[in-house]
């Protein structure tokens, strides 16, 4: 005969053993940290950080010019100030060894509130080689120094016309240097800009300087122009023992790059400082708008007021207000074929060059 009250509860004591654990606290294992020690986003306040300006760059090293001291330093970029770039003309806050000793390194902390950044694009075009890179030329530059050769190599308006561009673009004050004055009358050349009232000086070998240290004192200028125009033979005048390397320009009228790199440089009885830049052979204007672009050209904006709703200025339409200004003898045609060739550079369609 068979129990089935014991039989039962068998049952019932093996159906316990298959019910859902309650867990309590005991049960839960916790890992230990690895450290005690509570990670901070607070950076050091380094409020014992000096002042210094970057005169030049060279692969990961900053050479600075201390304020105050006038000792130059060599320095790195501290780890955080991660992704930001130090370019020439920045102020910078510096700790560490600030002595100026050899083989000493400070550290660069903090990078100052730029007034003003110059740029430029390697190329116009975005399926180019380099694409539409963006590069710091200096940074809180006051005034652009667009240097030109009257001859030997000949004025490209062109180049001229995008530096100045570039000029407007970052808020610059631009001054056209003219340069072997003694082998070419600059007529041409001041006739194609009379109407922007462009300040200018002439340069020539056999004369001093007079005229443009004038227009540098006081103030931070970078120097920029096409290879061969006579800019380092301008930098080694006004700061003699500069030694800048100068080269020849070859029998096709172009220059070879003699400067490799950005350089400050104080000018004498601490008059100013010019930024000598390595000479390039195009300025590309990718990073400036469409209406950035037509505010480089003053002689040609006001017109812009008569043009259309939408209106592209490049004159497809045929009802541009800038086809009437010069259809009325109110500009320059050259200078609107001029703009026009800048919006046709940045949408790809013709060279990046600079030829007038």
């Amino acid at each position: 005969m068979v129990d089935h009250g014991a039989r039962r509860q068998r049952w019932q004591w093996r159906g316990g053993l298959t019910r859902k654990r309650e867990y309590d606290e005991d049960d839960v294992r916790v890992r230990p940290g690895r450290s005690s020690r509570p990670r901070t986003r607070q950076r050091p306040k380094h409020s014992d950080a000096v002042e210094g300006l970057v005169v030049a760059v060279d692969r990961g090293r900053y050479t600075c010019h201390i304020r105050g001291t006038g000792t130059t330093v060599t320095a790195m970029r501290a780890r955080e100030l991660g992704r930001h770039g130090v370019v020439v003309g920045d102020h910078v806050q510096i700790v560490g060894d600030v002595s100026g000793r050899p083989d000493t390194l400070a550290r660069i902390v903090r990078i100052d509130e730029r007034e003003s950044v110059l740029m430029r694009t390697a190329d116009d075009e975005e399926g180019g080689t380099e694409g539409r890179f963006e590069r710091v030329v200096v940074a809180n530059a006051e005034q652009l120094v667009i240097v030109s050769s009257l001859q030997d190599p000949p004025p490209r308006t062109g180049f001229i016309d995008r530096c100045l561009v570039a000029a407007y673009d970052a808020e610059i004050d631009p001054l056209l240097c003219l340069t072997k004055n003694d082998l070419a009358s600059p007529e041409a050349i001041l006739g194609y800009y009379a109407d922007l009232d462009l300040p200018h000086v002439l340069c020539r070998p056999d004369q001093p300087l007079d005229a443009l240290v004038a227009e540098l004192s006081g103030k931070v200028s970078v120097m920029i122009g096409h290879s061969g125009v006579g800019k380092s033979t301008l930098v080694n005048r006004l700061v003699p023992g500069t030694d800048r390397a100068v080269g020849r320009v070859s029998a096709v009228g172009k220059g070879r790059h003699t400067s490799t790199s950005a350089l400050a440089l104080r000018l004498p009885d601490d008059r100013g400082w010019i930024v000598d830049t390595p000479g390039i052979r195009s300025f590309g204007l990718a990073h400036v708008s469409a209406d950035s672009l037509l505010h480089g050209f003053p002689d040609l904006v006001e017109a812009s007021t008569r043009c259309p709703p939408n209106c592209d200025h490049t004159g497809a339409g045929g009802e541009c207000g800038l086809d009437r200004l010069v259809a009325e003898g109110g500009a320059d045609p050259r200078r609107l074929e001029s703009f026009r060739r800048l919006l046709a550079s940045k949408e790809g369609v013709l060279d990046v060059d600079g030829a007038a």
